[in-house]
């Protein structure tokens, strides 16, 4: 069972990076598609055209919203409001907003889960947190740290890293991972029946996502 376990870990924490690189893809195909917009805008001034500027071929002038952040994943990117999550600052003063750094030291962190480095994973996840609660990769940021403790199989800080994506980013494009998550740790504690609560919140709830066919599926294996 407990190889098992190990064995489902990784396959979804493998289903993360694999959705967070999906995400980054397609941040980079908008972010092209933005420049050729603006490109096209600044030659049409300079010419004196009037041409709309072309997206996918439509040449109808109406741009699809682009996302906002480079995220994790088939999901709703977050929000730039996004409220802040409430780790202890530690000491550390929360720093003034820096879209461009946020983006390198997010990614600096998530590269060291590619790396399996998870205890540096976790400790560069809560110093952002710390000193970028309001960022906009803050949500992603708590939930890649629950799965960092999850994988050094710290349940209890897992457990609380995925609730608080659950408290503080309600509606974030993470939020029925992290629930099922949640369940997932419950069970592992051995506590079945708030684990089958949890799992039918996310049926009820992301009726649709891929963290729904996962809560099925162990609702029906769960005794």
């Amino acid at each position: 069972m407990q190889q098992l376990d190990q064995l489902q870990q990784e396959v979804s924490m493998l289903r993360g990076l694999l959705e967070e690189q999906e995400h980054r893809l397609k941040q980079l195909e908008q972010n092209q598609l933005d420049q050729y917009e603006d490109l096209d805008r600044r030659l049409s001034s300079l010419t004196g055209g009037t041409t709309a500027p072309l997206r996918n071929g439509t040449g109808n002038g109406s741009p699809d919203d682009p996302l906002a952040t480079v995220q994790p994943p088939a999901e709703q990117a977050p929000r730039a409001n996004a409220p802040a999550a409430s780790p202890s600052n530690g000491g550390t003063q929360q720093a003034p907003a820096d879209p461009e750094r946020e983006k390198l030291l997010y990614e600096a962190a998530f590269d060291l889960v590619k790396a399996r480095d998870f205890e540096k994973a976790a400790m560069a996840f809560n110093a952002f947190l710390r000193r970028y609660p309001d960022s906009s990769y803050a949500g992603n940021a708590q939930y890649w740290l629950g799965e960092v403790y999850l994988a050094e199989s710290d349940l209890e800080s897992a457990g609380r890293a995925f609730a608080q994506v659950i408290s503080n980013f309600a509606g974030h494009r993470k939020e029925a991972d992290a629930l099922y998550k949640l369940a997932d740790v419950e069970r592992r504690l051995g506590n079945a029946d708030k684990a089958r609560q949890l799992y039918q919140e996310v049926l009820s709830k992301h009726p649709s996502s891929s963290a729904a066919q996962l809560a099925r599926r162990d609702l029906d294996n769960l005794s």
